[in-house]
């Protein structure tokens, strides 16, 4: 079994992506969830630099660039969405945009704003979805509409929940449909024109964001996620598919929630169905492998995520399962370094986690921050009851954390 290698000029390359003022979409930089931040272990309300009412639910997690934190968010149950950029000092707001939708069914854990921004230095993209719509918008900063596209509507019964990311000069867009009928989208920045279009035989509905993996001859590729197609590769620019490889369980129907990411040579996704079999399956690019196809490499099954996403950290991979079940583990192999349930939370964990310097923070959907060491042993450092539902992820920038909840927009100001 080949094992994939971080190395020091990788590992330092990658840490310097993690710019202070920047959360740019669904867990930072490349979705890797890191910030060189430093956050309390735990808090209290008076410790809150600000806190932004919100007027409905959402799940969405916060995007920022330097001053501005941008949120999706709904009202009237999803007949109004709305783009809102508030101040990143004070919480004020700076602007809100809003645009006529429909409600439609959900699962009850999914929102009308599930979806997170994705930002560049010109624009923010939102995405929002029903079963006639799939509108993608671009404003600009100040909260000028520069664009807007739709791209059809979203088969699924759970609600849509797919957040974009920017890759250079093009919005990527996922859009994996129940029983087929979706396909992958590549908008120009600039003015939302597609650039390409990959249908998609997806089987299931795919809550997953893609990551870009970068081979060991420098050439990019986006990683997709689902059930029944497994990993898939895009060349960015054409679309063209690179490699293919199904891993994931077909006996029943599972959904890619977790979003898949990169550990050096290798890209590691989670798929699984709620009450049945979960899979974290590292995977070797065709582009880093020697034999030229992609493969398999490891696979856990034993108390695995399958809404949070992995993360990685100093060549520990962190595997927090919704139960609040951790599992530490070597990414090359799956070695196990430490398993352990955190103590003193009473619900799931539908938020993945994100590490701000040398703690790691994930929050329950009852609102409790717990945090952790990263470490080779299992501490845990404190937790936070912020006695609101939360089902989203942190983001972080300006050496803050900034955290949604059912009620609020909040900012938790770094040391």
């Amino acid at each position: 079994m080949h094992r994939g290698i971080i190395t020091p000029s990788l590992f330092l390359a990658l840490a310097s992506l993690n710019a202070v003022e920047k959360w740019p979409r669904f867990r930072g930089n490349n979705g890797d969830g890191y910030a060189d931040s430093n956050i309390s272990a735990s808090w209290k309300e008076h410790n809150f630099s600000w806190k932004f009412p919100l007027e409905e639910d959402g799940h969405g997690s916060p995007s920022v660039w330097n001053n501005k934190v941008f949120l999706n968010a709904s009202t009237d149950k999803g007949r109004t969405r709305k783009i809102i950029c508030v101040n990143a000092t004070t919480g004020k707001e700076e602007w809100i945009q809003s645009y006529p939708s429909q409600t439609h069914k959900t699962h009850r854990f999914n929102s009308f704003a599930s979806s997170t921004p994705a930002l560049d230095a010109s624009h923010v993209y939102s995405v929002w979805g029903h079963a006639t719509q799939l509108m993608v918008t671009a404003h600009n900063h100040d909260g000028k509409l520069i664009w807007e596209k739709d791209l059809g509507g979203v088969k699924g019964g759970h609600g849509f929940a797919v957040s974009p990311i920017v890759f250079e000069d093009l919005l990527i867009v996922p859009n994996d449909q129940e029983k087929g009928g979706g396909a992958h989208y590549a908008l120009h920045c600039k003015n939302g024109k597609i650039k390409w279009t990959v249908p998609r035989e997806s089987k299931r509905l795919t809550y997953s964001t893609p990551c870009v993996f970068t081979s060991p001859k420098g050439e990019n590729e986006l990683i997709f996620t689902n059930w029944w197609l497994g990993f898939t590769s895009l060349e960015p620019q054409t679309g063209k598919q690179l490699w293919e490889l199904s891993v994931f369980g077909r006996p029943h129907s599972e959904r890619a929630i977790s979003s898949p990411i990169v550990a050096g040579d290798l890209v590691l996704g989670v798929c699984g169905f709620t009450t049945l079999d979960k899979h974290l399956v590292a995977i070797r690019p065709a582009s880093a492998s020697k034999t030229g196809k992609a493969e398999e490499v490891c696979r856990l099954e034993n108390t695995m995520p399958h809404v949070p996403s992995p993360l990685l950290s100093n060549n520990r991979l962190y595997l927090w399962a919704d139960s609040g079940v951790i599992t530490c583990v070597r990414p090359q192999d799956g070695k196990l370094v430490w398993k352990a349930r955190v103590e003193g939370v009473r619900d799931t964990f539908f938020g993945s986690p994100v590490r701000a310097g040398n703690k790691i923070f994930c929050v329950s959907a009852h609102g409790q921050v717990v945090s952790i060491a990263d470490s080779d042993e299992f501490i845990q450092l404190g937790i936070t009851e912020l006695d609101q539902v939360c089902r989203s992820t942190p983001a972080l920038a300006n050496g803050d954390l900034y955290l949604r909840t059912a009620e609020d927009l909040i900012c938790i100001k770094g040391k």
